[in-house]
C-alpha cells in the first residue's frame, strides 16, 4: 500500500508527505478484473473544512470550452470553518480508466464504510487541495462547486 501511495502521490503532483496518522486513514484500493490497482483513495477524520467559493463561468458556448476555463481559473475558499467528518486526502484513477464512475464508486464505498453502521453525507466530506481534475470531479460528484477542502498538510488549519 505505501508503495501505491508514492506513486500516486508522484503522479497527483504531491512532494512525498507523509500520512499524519495511520491509525486514523482508510485506504482503499480498486483492483481491476487482471489483477491491477487502477484506483485509490486515502481518507482520515477531520473535524473542519472549508467552503470552496464559487466564480460566476462567463457565457461559453461549448463543454469543452468550460472544462478549459474550469481547469485554469484560480479559486479560493471560505475562512469560516465547517463541521466534517471525512477528509479526502487523496483519490486517484489510472489515467487510461477515468470516465468509469471508479472514483465515484470508491466515494460511495467510503461514504457506507468510514464510520461502522453510518453513512456519510457529501456533506460530511471534505477534499485536500484538488488538482483542477480534483476540483471538476469533486464538482460533479457534490453536485456543486461549493463543497468541502481542508489541507491535509497542515491537519486543520485553513488552505
Amino acid at each position: 500500500v505505501e508503495e501505491i501511495r508514492e506513486m500516486v502521490d508522484n503522479d497527483l503532483g504531491f512532494q512525498q508527505a507523509p500520512l499524519m496518522c495511520y491509525s486514523r486513514t482508510k485506504t482503499l484500493l480498486f483492483i481491476s478484473n487482471d489483477k491491477k490497482v487502477i484506483g485509490c483513495l486515502i481518507a482520515e477524520h477531520i473535524q473542519w473544512g472549508y467552503r470552496v467559493i464559487e466564480e460566476k463561468v462567463p457565457e461559453i458556448s461549448s463543454e469543452n470550452e468550460k472544462v478549459i476555463f474550469e481547469r485554469q481559473k484560480a479559486w479560493c475558499c471560505s475562512t469560516s470553518p465547517e463541521p466534517a467528518i471525512c477528509g479526502i486526502s487523496r483519490i486517484w484513477v489510472f489515467s487510461m480508466m477515468r470516465r468509469k464512475k471508479i472514483a465515484s464508486r470508491m466515494i460511495e464505498c467510503l461514504r457506507s464504510n468510514f464510520i461502522y453502521g453510518s453513512y456519510l453525507s457529501k456533506e460530511e466530506i471534505a477534499f485536500s487541495d484538488p488538482t483542477p481534475d480534483g476540483k471538476l470531479f469533486a464538482t460533479q460528484y457534490c453536485g456543486t462547486g461549493q463543497f468541502l477542502v481542508y489541507n491535509f498538510l497542515n491537519g486543520q488549519s485553513r488552505l
